[in-house]
């Protein structure tokens, strides 16, 4: 086991305090801050601290991938197949979907066939890999995910009294399924600027008049749709004049309590909007973007890629193991992610030995790691590289109460 530093990233919708509030530097950051990667991506890899040197850790892995990987190595080609993240949002991402393994295997081949330059803004995929993640909230995380059903769509549009959605909301509520969710998402993805213009500012109207009408009721309950007519005017105010703000009115606004998890798998439309969580991912970077960006926005290929299957609230209610160990499951054989609670009283719980690598990343608190009679003291914000060589590994807080997630390759 070895000391692990996350390579920080810097995006235009980070924090200029959660990153560095929980890693204990000074408040606020000279840029905002939106991740931290701990893992062996080209892109950003993480240092690993070996017999007080530095390395990356892409590099410790390519040099011996056997030693370092175990068993799964010849599965992954060689490569840890995961890459684990704090997130940071201040302001709303893109919204985005991932493709599948043979979508991602497919586009790769053709844009290297058709020699677009790997790091054009214009490439689609950067890589032949799909993107599962997993996202837990390190407190309250607010996001857009996957197609609502669509009559709670209709009853949205009719609920915000625009006459000019009339005609959009009849479309759906005469097919309330996925090909009708198809329809209505690329004929607003696909308007002209000049429709556009003309619509969107009707439906913002629309969300501000039905936000400040009274409900009918006297019992004091909130509208069924405030939280998702608020986004839709917060998108707006981010992203004047941006299909993407009509496209969120078609997904489910999920808010995630601290410990809840949101898995999204390929082709789920999504974006974070707020919060803090720890995420882990297929060790891709493809993305297809679908709005609420400068960024490029390859429409045909989005549609391409996209499940219009309507989807009920992905959220993922950690299994409790006992003794303050959780365990996240999801269908994604390159990662699995476990949460430890651990207690102020420096009680010590074995992190089993598996048949790959891990990730033993600290989120709260120190935490003291022990092998034998090794030692390794990890702070809040940083974390340990455990190989497949390593045996299990013990864990206990230092000074009060710790929180660690591990993160390891599936072995379902």
């Amino acid at each position: 086991m070895h000391e692990l530093a996350g390579a920080l990233r810097s995006y235009a919708w980070g924090s200029r305090t959660a990153l560095a509030q929980l890693c204990g530097r000074p408040v606020p950051s000279a840029h905002p801050e939106a991740e931290l990667w701990f893992g062996a991506h080209p892109a950003d890899p993480a240092q690993v601290r070996i017999n007080g040197h530095t390395r990356s850790l892409l590099e410790v892995v390519s040099a011996d991938p056997q030693h370092e990987l175990g068993a799964v190595a010849g599965e992954f080609g060689g490569r840890l197949p995961f890459l684990l993240k704090i997130l940071a949002a201040e302001e709303p991402l893109s919204l985005q979907a991932h493709p599948s393994l043979e979508q991602a295997q497919q586009g790769f081949a053709r844009e290297n066939h058709t020699g677009v330059p790997i790091d054009s803004p214009m490439r689609n995929y950067r890589d032949e890999n799909h993107k599962p993640e997993l996202v837990v909230a390190l407190e309250r995380f607010e996001a857009l995910a996957g197609f609502r059903e669509p009559r709670k769509t209709v009853r949205l549009l009719n609920a915000l009294d625009v006459p000019e959605l009339n005609s959009y909301a009849e479309l759906l509520a005469a097919q309330p399924d996925s090909a009708g969710l198809r329809t209505l998402f690329t004929t607003w993805i696909a308007l002209p600027q000049a429709a556009l213009s003309t619509l969107l500012p009707k439906v913002l109207d629309g969300c501000v008049r039905y936000l400040s009408e009274r409900d009918a009721g006297s019992n004091g309950t909130r509208k069924e749709f405030t939280a998702e007519v608020r986004t839709a005017l917060e998108l707006a105010e981010a992203y004047p004049g941006d299909a993407g703000t009509l496209a969120a009115l078609l997904l489910n606004r999920v808010t995630l309590e601290p410990g809840e998890g949101l898995f999204l798998a390929a082709g789920n439309l999504h974006a974070y909007l707020r919060g803090v969580g720890v995420e882990i991912m297929a060790n891709s970077d493809n993305v297809l973007r679908g709005g609420l960006t400068p960024k490029h926005v390859d429409v045909p290929e989005l549609l391409r890629v996209l499940d219009f299957e309507p989807l009920d609230l992905p959220i993922i209610e950690a299994e409790e193991l006992g003794d303050g160990v959780f365990q996240y499951h999801t269908p994604a054989p390159e990662f699995a992610l476990s949460r430890y609670e651990l207690g102020a009283d420096g009680e010590a719980v074995v992190i089993p030995h598996t048949a790959g690598p891990g990730i033993a990343l600290c989120t709260h608190g120190t935490i003291a790691f022990s092998q034998g009679r090794d030692e390794l003291r990890v702070e809040c914000g940083h974390a340990a590289w455990i190989s497949a060589a390593d045996g299990a590994i013990r864990a206990r807080a230092i000074d009060g109460p710790a929180q660690l997630f591990c993160a390891t390759v599936d072995e379902d």
